[in-house]
């Protein structure tokens, strides 16, 4: 592919300036948690994390969770956005929690 691209191909191929980075996560709840307590950590870690850096989390589930995570704009997640997000988990009542390395969500 050639390299001198417009800026309107850059953006609908999805590279250079327009690149968006995101990582996976999952995690599996012990099995004292309730679900009420499920509701209520997911709903503090949308709040404290999530929204807190501007990032989108995608995904679900019931004892074991996975998902993606990305920038609510377009944009590239970062090394500190993952140790927030890693960090968060660690506190909880939690196990298994896998976090993947930042990879290009459009093309990775």
């Amino acid at each position: 592919m050639a390299t001198n691209r417009s800026r309107r191909l850059r953006k609908k191929l999805r590279v250079d300036e327009f690149q968006e980075l995101g990582f996976d996560i999952s995690w599996t709840f012990d099995d004292s948690v309730s679900e009420t307590d499920i509701d209520a950590l997911v709903d503090q870690f949308i709040d404290e994390v999530i929204e807190n850096r501007k990032l989108g989390f995608h995904g679900g589930g019931h004892k074991e969770w996975e998902g993606i995570i990305a920038t609510q704009t377009i944009g590239k997640c970062t090394a500190d956005d993952i140790a927030a997000v890693k960090g968060f988990w660690d506190k909880q009542k939690v196990s298994q929690v896998e976090v993947s390395e930042l990879y290009d969500i459009w093309w990775g």
